[in-house]
């Protein structure tokens, strides 16, 4: 269970299976629509966060308001921000999305304060800009195309957008946790309700029902069923609860780093001066925001 987890590995672990995620979701795209593969993905994440917390006897029943909040977070960190982020990648990279989803860090900042009151520290603004700083560096080629790219502009916003939802799940997460629901129960329900959510859009928009036989798009599917969503976001979200918004989101800073050892191993990335010195900055940060949680 996460929550038995220290920091350390917790951390770790968001950071290395979102990391290699990024590879994995290649191999679900091409047949299947992306609406779909969503719904598949947190469908089957669903089914087995449901079954384990049965098993374990956990408590599923929770008030009417609880449920609000609980739906609010399935809506918006298991459905509509990911298939926002796959329309918005029909103009952009996955490399610039993620770019623009490392700002979440400062999202998270803001949404923490207006919602709880949270205040963030120096050291934390500091390592947080200076990981950004770094990513752009790593970057750079993509985001220098995209000044001569007008249409990429709707999926710079679309991407922004995307972050913002994933923001305000991550603060329904919060209120869930400050509430004393755990985040296996949040998670099975909030997955319950973002495939529901997601399957009524493809059902309304006339989305193609299809499966993709091939054994890549299978065994990628399981992997960001079980590894990506239902362990990662157990992970990471234990974490958001146990060290505040800010520093948890800054994984999403170091998960594009993960993402570049992988393609250098399979994909033949080629590493320039400045891509190392924005791993440089992104290590850095990292030292700065998270030295007093571990």
């Amino acid at each position: 269970m996460a929550v038995l987890l220290s920091t350390p590995v917790l951390y770790i672990a968001t950071v290395s299976i979102w990391g290699v995620s990024w590879f994995a979701i290649r191999f679900q795209l091409g047949v299947v629509p992306p609406e779909l593969s969503i719904v598949y993905r947190f469908g089957m994440a669903a089914v087995i966060m449901v079954v384990f917390c049965l098993w374990r006897g956990e408590s599923m029943r929770f008030s009417p308001r609880d449920h609000f909040f609980i739906a609010l977070q399935g809506i918006f960190l298991f459905s509509t921000n990911y298939l926002v982020f796959y329309w918005a990648s029909a103009t952009l990279t996955s490399g610039l999305i993620a770019v623009i989803f490392s700002t979440i860090v400062f999202m998270n900042m803001l949404n923490a304060a207006i919602f709880f009151g949270q205040k963030t520290t120096q050291a934390v603004i500091v390592g947080a800009g200076l990981g950004l700083v770094g990513i752009v560096l790593i970057f750079w080629p993509e985001l220098a195309q995209l000044s001569r790219d007008r249409g990429a502009l709707v999926g710079l916003g679309l991407s922004f957008l995307g972050t913002f939802m994933a923001s305000l799940g991550n603060m329904a997460s919060v209120r869930n946790q400050k509430q004393a629901i755990s985040v296996l129960q949040s998670n099975a329900y909030g997955m319950l309700y973002g495939t529901v959510f997601l399957l009524v859009y493809v059902f309304w928009a006339d989305v193609e029902l299809t499966y993709d036989e091939r054994w890549p798009y299978s065994v990628s599917l399981v992997f960001l069923s079980l590894f990506a969503t239902v362990l990662g976001f157990g992970a990471y979200l234990t974490l958001l609860g146990r060290i505040g918004p800010d520093r948890a989101a800054y994984a999403t800073v170091l998960f594009p780093v993960v993402a570049l050892s992988v393609s250098t191993l399979f994909e033949g990335y080629e590493w320039s001066v400045p891509a190392g010195l924005g791993v440089a900055l992104v290590l850095l940060g990292n030292a700065l925001i998270i030295r007093k949680t571990v």
